[in-house]
């Protein structure tokens, strides 16, 4: 695992893209920060970048840096989530602007899995994280889902966990509104 991270983490650094186990299905991911590595994904997925992609980050004690007001609420939802949960913020910052939402908005997801929260900390910046596929294909649970044409797009693929059969699934979502109103938007 130290191997992978240390090479995931120059990838990242120089703008690369990157393949990896995340604490739901298998991912493709960027620096957040970096609109010309975001512009890459979008491309590789074939996918408008107006629907915009989540970011995972390893601390709720960031949050404030990549949103403008976190709503009092959310710090509940973090609290409470067992399983993995992709929080829909308003007032986005600090991020590629072709990763926010038209309406300002962007989804986090704080992991847990041992491999991606130490990526995070090693790159200490927020990683985008999106299904492994080709917009509107079935996502890759595990790594022998994803295409050939998927995995010659990237820069770098992880080889941490990619014989790991363990059943996992997308995180649920909720987007949240102003004045703490809570959109569940997939459980």
């Amino acid at each position: 695992m130290h191997n992978d991270l240390k090479k995931a983490v120059e990838v990242l650094k120089s703008g690369g893209i990157i393949l990896y186990p995340t604490d739901t299905i298998w991912g493709i991911g960027c620096d957040a920060t970096n609109a010309e590595a975001v512009q890459r994904i979008y491309d590789i997925k074939k996918r408008e970048d107006s629907k915009s992609m989540l970011v995972l980050m390893e601390n709720p004690a960031l949050l404030d840096r990549y949103i403008d007001e976190v709503p009092e609420v959310a710090w509940d939802l973090v609290d409470v989530s067992t399983t993995p949960l992709t929080v829909i913020y308003p007032g986005a910052k600090n991020l590629a602007a072709n990763l926010i939402a038209e309406d300002g908005s962007i989804g986090i997801r704080f992991t847990k899995e041992e491999f991606t929260r130490q990526l995070l900390q090693r790159f200490r910046r927020p990683i985008v994280s999106t299904s492994a596929n080709k917009s509107g294909e079935k996502s890759s649970v595990f790594f022998d889902d994803i295409s050939e044409e998927i995995k010659q797009a990237v820069d770098y693929i992880v080889e941490y966990r990619q014989d790991d059969r363990m059943p996992s699934k997308a995180s649920s979502v909720i987007k949240l509104g102003p004045g703490g109103q809570i959109e569940i938007l997939r459980k």
